[in-house]
């Protein structure tokens, strides 16, 4: 889905899932044995529209689950809280190398957009985010089989004027000829098109910020969600760099 359409149906319609989208906002550096904070947030970031948790808008996509991949590989579920701004979790990182917190959220009711020429869909969002202890990032880990996720191949920590490297993959392919929008607040963004192994490349220009990447993709498969129709599956993922 263009993002141009995303803001004509969210000026049209407003507390609706397909308007906004879901980011994970986290320090990319963390501590030894330190606990670390996570937060979980969701609206259009450069727009300035931040949802917040127990409005209307945030309730239909609160049932998000929230992951942590240590880079030994094991997985475990993070459990989060409502705060005032967003929902919040943490962990306290015992090993070195770098972390991959992935949150999913497939429980998201269908919508019917017919009357703006869109269809009748079920919308399901990826977020990702790397935390790295050590001076040597890697690639982070693959978190959602069953749809859309941008993965950090980036070997630095992002810092003002470095270049970041992501690749972005459906159920586990590589996404050639792919949009990515990258944003930072105050309406900039840049659009990127990704190759024909589904990486983008693209450097950061300012220090200080909070860079949201997104993606979209939809998956013309019809099915059923709690006893409603839908002709196709909307993914969206996105992927936060904090510097």
């Amino acid at each position: 889905m263009k993002k141009i359409t995303l803001i004509l149906i969210a000026l049209l319609i407003q507390g609706t899932a397909s308007a906004h989208y879901l980011w994970i906002e986290t320090n990319p550096v963390a501590n030894l044995n330190e606990e670390h904070l996570i937060k979980v947030r969701y609206g259009e970031y450069t727009y300035g529209a931040i949802e917040k948790p127990g409005s209307e808008a945030f309730n239909g996509v609160k049932n998000f689950k929230l992951w942590l991949v240590s880079p030994s590989g094991m997985k475990m579920k993070l459990k989060t809280t409502p705060g005032k701004e967003f929902y919040q979790a943490s962990f306290v990182p015992l090993e070195k190398g770098s972390y991959t917190i992935a949150l999913n959220n497939e429980e998201i009711e269908v919508l019917d957009y017919t009357e703006y020429d869109f269809g009748v869909f079920k919308p399901q969002y990826h977020a990702k985010a790397r935390v790295t202890v050590g001076d040597t990032p890697e690639a982070i880990t693959q978190t959602n089989a069953n749809g859309i996720e941008i993965i950090n191949l980036s070997r630095t920590i992002a810092g003002k004027n470095n270049e970041v490297k992501l690749k972005v993959i459906f159920k586990g392919q590589p996404i050639a000829d792919q949009e990515v929008v990258i944003y930072i607040s105050d309406l900039w963004s840049k659009k990127v098109i990704t190759d024909k192994d589904g990486e983008v490349n693209f450097s950061l220009p300012w220090g200080d910020t909070l860079y949201t990447v997104e993606t979209t993709y939809n998956e013309n498969v019809p099915g059923k969600y709690k006893q409603k129709d839908y002709e196709f599956i909307w993914h969206c993922a996105t992927y936060a760099i904090a510097i």
